[in-house]
């Protein structure tokens, strides 16, 4: 079970990413998670350009530069979704629906959650430990 914050998270970022690399982002992102798969559907993703093109019957073209979009990203897309969630993204699927715009993002996750607080704990440590005000202050000289 993910939290709402890290459905949140993960919203968000895929609203971001297809702002940056689309030039606009869905209308509407939501992320759906049960067991080991996350599915992330977003709506209204098309540009203007691409919305012509699919109501004058030219839609080929734009389902093959959508699939071919999900694999160049499908590496950014897993780090989002890993990172959120603390587990690793075992296979990743991706489909859009030309016809009432609608993309789904799939992802089934592999082995539990990382327990990432000893490490978080230490980073901390190392970090006081190397703050010169934690250590007397910086050296004034001789």
């Amino acid at each position: 079970m993910i939290s709402g914050n890290a459905r949140a998270q993960i919203a968000t970022g895929f609203v971001k990413l297809h702002s940056k690399y689309y030039g606009r982002g869905p209308t509407k992102a939501k992320v759906y998670a049960d067991g080991d798969m996350i599915a992330v559907l977003l709506e209204e993703t098309f540009t203007p350009a691409e919305q012509t093109l699919i109501e004058r019957g030219q839609s080929n073209g734009i389902q093959e530069i959508r699939r071919n979009f999900q694999q160049i990203m499908a590496d950014q897309f897993k780090a989002l979704i890993e990172q959120a969630t603390g587990r690793s993204v075992r296979s990743f699927m991706s489909e859009t629906d030309l016809e009432n715009d609608i993309a789904v993002e799939m992802f089934f996750l592999s082995g539990e959650r990382t327990d990432m607080a000893a490490f978080e704990q230490a980073s901390d440590d190392v970090s006081a430990s190397s703050d010169p005000e934690t250590e007397g202050g910086p050296e004034t000289g001789p």
